[in-house]
């Protein structure tokens, strides 16, 4: 009788909300086939998703590596030489701690494949050298992966001409919509400082380079950036999975592992009339000046829209209301400020109008997904690449002039566009209906995922019957 060994999925995420969140909803559908699914990150890492109370779905088990900073790395996202060494470190005590899960052979039923999330290029090597397939799960969208992709292979010269002062400056690639130096990832402007983004991409091309399969999932759908895939595909299999959203609260899975206890922002947001919320948030990195938030106060006040603020709370300049912003009591009549919500479930309302934000690829996504309009606010890496995307060929929202503050008055122009716009809610609303036709069965993207996981299957087989002979 033929074995039905069932594959065994080693999964390694970098150890950032945006990265173990997605990598989380692609475990679900390897679950619901039938696999198993260790789910590999940091000991920092899992001490903070243990520490938020988030569920873990059914099936799934987790594991650890060291980054070298088991306590917490502490050093600020401004620290350009910290996170070099950061990323130093992690690469060396991770590539010794994941070949050392994967040597003590205590994994049942045995690992079948390697999947690793951006940012983590070594993983493929360690693969590597325990006979194992690797494939990268990349987490931006297909048009970053192309533009890293061409940088690294012929264009690198080209875009180190880059102007940032010079408004005429125009980079023309491959499938791609003509990119000026406000559009590219911050990574590649002549102005970063990040040097550890370079590095660590480079790396990842060169690995890919070497593999004689490479294959790419990629968190989009294919009617979104198809032509992009394709003219991808001479040189990778991608396979477009996404988007990477919990499809609903009853799959197992929490909706966010790193979620904090909910504010009464649902009560809030059930009192509004449908579309009329301007719902504001940055992410879980993005920070910004006193100065910066005191425009943001402004424009809200300014348009005398019911508002939702999400404001975190975990750093210094935000221990006091009063270091916020001058003008919290007047803000507090209109609209709510909360210091965490479920985005998803704020975008998913009925009463959400438009979403001010920073262009992080998992809130685009979201926003896509649930058809709300956006404002782009974009700070660094790959955000500003997202929010020409959106302005320009998705056509779901108005970018901000590019400033360093951005004023009250800009704000207040782009949101009353975008919440006037009959044509860029009526466009969010259409990508809304095609996100949900590439995940539901028989979608492009379930179809996507099943080959992957037809493939896995058969890896498992043949690594099966090997052990078997060996046997």
């Amino acid at each position: 009788m033929e074995s039905r060994q069932p594959p065994h999925i080693l999964l390694v995420a970098y150890p950032l909300q945006s990265h173990m969140n997605p990598a989380l909803q692609f475990a679900n559908y390897f679950l619901n086939s039938g696999a198993h699914v260790t789910l590999v990150t940091t000991v920092s890492g899992v001490k903070r998703m243990k520490k938020s109370g988030g569920a873990a779905p059914t099936g799934l088990s987790f594991a650890t590596i060291s980054d070298g900073y088991d306590d917490g790395f502490t050093s600020a996202i401004s620290d350009e030489s910290a996170l070099d060494g950061y990323m130093l470190n992690f690469k060396r005590r991770g590539s010794e701690t994941l070949s050392d899960l994967i040597a003590a052979g205590t994994a049942v039923p045995p690992y079948t494949c390697v999947v690793y999330t951006i940012l983590l290029p070594w993983v493929a090597n360690v693969a590597r050298r325990h006979n194992l397939p690797s494939a990268l799960l990349w987490l931006q969208n297909a048009a970053l992966l192309s533009i890293y992709y061409h940088y690294f292979n012929g264009y690198g010269d080209i875009i180190h001409q880059c102007d940032e002062n010079d408004p005429q400056w125009c980079l023309n690639l491959p499938s791609l919509p003509p990119l000026h130096a406000r559009d590219l990832p911050s990574f590649l402007t002549p102005s970063n400082t990040y040097t550890f983004a370079e590095v660590s991409l480079k790396e990842q091309f060169e690995v890919l380079g070497e593999s004689q399969n490479p294959i790419i999932l990629v968190n989009t759908f294919d009617s979104l950036e198809h032509e992009i895939i394709e003219s991808l595909q001479t040189r990778f299999k991608v396979l477009a999975v996404g988007p990477l959203l919990p499809r609903e609260k009853s799959s197992g899975f929490a909706v966010d592992l790193f979620s904090r206890p909910e504010e009464d922002y649902v009560a809030w947001m059930d009192a509004q009339p449908n579309n009329s919320v301007v719902y504001v948030s940055f992410g879980s990195i993005s920070a910004f000046s006193r100065e910066q938030k005191e425009e943001i106060a402004a424009a809200l006040l300014e348009c005398r829209r019911p508002f939702l603020w999400v404001m975190r709370k975990d750093s210094d300049e935000n221990k006091d209301d009063e270091t916020v912003t001058s003008r919290w009591v007047e803000l507090e009549k209109l609209g709510m400020i909360v210091s965490w919500c479920s985005q998803l479930e704020v975008l998913s309302h009925r009463a959400t109008g438009c979403f001010v934000t920073h262009c992080g690829w998992n809130s685009t996504l979201e926003s896509l997904s649930t058809g709300v309009p956006v404002v782009a606010v974009p700070q660094w890496t790959d955000q500003p690449t997202n929010a020409k995307m959106l302005e320009s060929m998705w056509g779901t929202g108005v970018r901000v002039a590019d400033k360093k503050v951005v004023s009250r008055n800009e704000l207040t122009r782009c949101v009353e566009t975008v919440m006037e716009s009959e044509k860029v809610r009526a466009d969010a609303m259409r990508w809304r209906e095609l996100a949900i036709e590439a995940i539901k069965d028989g979608g492009s993207s379930d179809s996507n995922i099943r080959v992957f996981v037809d493939e896995v299957w058969k890896m498992s087989k043949t690594r099966f019957n090997a052990g078997q002979e060996e046997l």
